[in-house]
């Protein structure tokens, strides 16, 4: 398995040189993914509920401060050279498609093919007003027709695609990226119609834990997320071993006194059962072991701290303390719920 760490673009660590710094410690020690999250504004009154908590707040937009994404990838892509970049997620509404398609390819190249595209629809309305985006409504459709503008710019030597929010002819679309036939394209979301979208148009599967309305945050909804997705792509004439099957925890912790405090993980989640990726290093070790065995060949977490000696600190414990653990031989390595 690969792991990976989000890379704050916004507040204290949204410089250009903390970026930098994190970026380079995680390539450092041997993280295989650096993850960037995408807003272009922040509305001031937001009605929109945000999936990932309990009350729906959005807690990072009161303050309104994000670098952009794909910009910010580009940046990375000169003062990287190992790890992969990760748009987690590109809400694809928010770019006309064939300029995102180009921006996306020129990332690609820059990073000499270590691109990996995660994409969703969305879920900031006003947003969406604000940017001059289609209408929110509709975004699951326009995200569905942009993956296959992506894939037809990136792939085809002369693209051609007219559809309801896409129509081009006779044009040259150069560079197109290094990975041939492009870039992974993992869906991101936890809903029927985030799966359905995975199995249709994705080359993998991003969701987070955390989400309330579709909570995967313990071995026994995974798993049964998991049997859904399968049985979605059967049913299109796939096969779940052909997904790739990447996985974000932004809630994680240990107990108390163990190098890696609780970032609010504390008590089982509401189906009683204990939380991946709490507990002991022991557990969070076991529990990777565990998604490793479900086909999870990539694990997204967040070290943020408020400051850089901080997240760095996580960062090192997290890999000095489980990553370890969990490449122990079976019969070395806790069980489960030791």
């Amino acid at each position: 398995m690969e792991f990976g760490f989000y890379l704050p673009t916004r507040g204290p660590l949204g410089t250009p040189e903390h970026m930098t710094a994190l970026a380079a410690r995680g390539e450092e020690l041997g993280y295989g993914y650096i993850a960037v999250t995408d807003h272009v504004v922040v509305p001031r009154g937001v009605d929109s509920r945000y999936p990932y908590t309990d009350r729906g707040d959005w807690p990072a937009g009161r303050f309104g401060d994000f670098c952009d994404q794909l910009t910010v990838l580009a940046y990375l892509a000169g003062r990287t050279g190992s790890a992969r970049l990760l748009t987690s997620v590109m809400v694809a509404p928010h770019r006309p498609p064939v300029l995102a398609a180009k921006m996306l390819s020129t990332i690609d190249v820059l990073s000499h093919g270590r691109l990996t595209v995660g994409v969703g629809a969305g879920w900031c309305k006003e947003e969406f007003e604000a940017i001059g985006a289609p209408p929110h409504g509709e975004r699951g459709k326009v995200t569905d027709e942009y993956i296959r503008v992506f894939k037809e710019l990136w792939g085809a030597e002369d693209p051609e695609f007219h559809g309801d929010y896409a129509d081009f002819a006779d044009i040259v679309f150069l560079p197109r990226p290094v990975q041939r036939p492009g870039p992974p394209v993992w869906v991101g979301g936890e809903s029927k119609p985030a799966l359905r979208r995975v199995v249709r148009l994705g080359d993998g599967w991003l969701p987070i834990a955390h989400n309330p309305s579709f909570p995967l945050d313990t071995r026994e909804r995974y798993e049964a997320a998991l049997e859904d997705l399968a049985r979605l792509a059967e049913g299109e004439g796939r096969s779940i071993d052909d997904i790739e099957c990447a996985f974000f925890i932004m809630r994680w912790g240990s107990e108390p006194g163990d190098p890696l405090p609780p970032m609010g993980t504390d008590g089982p989640a509401t189906d009683g059962n204990r939380r991946l990726m709490t507990g002991s290093v022991e557990q969070m070790a076991a529990d990777i072991a565990t998604l490793e065995e479900l086909g999870v060949k990539a694990l997204m977490l967040s070290f943020e701290r408020p400051g850089l000696s901080e997240t760095m600190d996580r960062m090192e414990a997290f890999a000095r303390d489980v990553i370890p653990l969990a490449a122990r031989p079976a019969d070395g390595r806790a069980g489960r719920d030791a």
